[in-house]
């Protein structure tokens, strides 16, 4: 099934890059916006951020990744660059979030 390797690279490629912030931001002590509260502390922070990267290394797992390697990572990318992207432009938007703005 092509469908499922195409949704589930993309899909694990967005949940990776969006784990990353929350858990450096976790890891460095810091709070960040969760889908729990704003802004969640710390420890909450590095359990969101990990459960990102579990659930993006299950979808590569169950997605047939290993039959189409290439084609995989080039939808993993997309979706992490997509979500960088979208990430960079709305953080960067947000006064409490941004040096520049206060």
């Amino acid at each position: 099934m092509d469908w499922q390797l195409y949704v589930y690279s993309f899909l694990a490629g967005v949940l990776g890059a969006n784990g990353v912030p929350h858990f450096i931001m976790g890891i460095t002590g810091k709070k960040h916006q969760t889908p729990f509260g704003r802004p969640s502390s710390a420890i909450i922070n590095v359990l969101w951020g990990w459960v990102n990267f579990v659930v993006a290394g299950a979808l590569l797992y169950w997605g047939n990744v290993h039959q189409h390697l290439l084609r995989a990572f080039a939808l993993v990318a997309v979706g992490a660059l997509l979500i960088a992207l979208l990430l960079a432009y709305t953080w960067s938007k947000h006064p409490e979030y941004n040096e520049d703005k206060k």
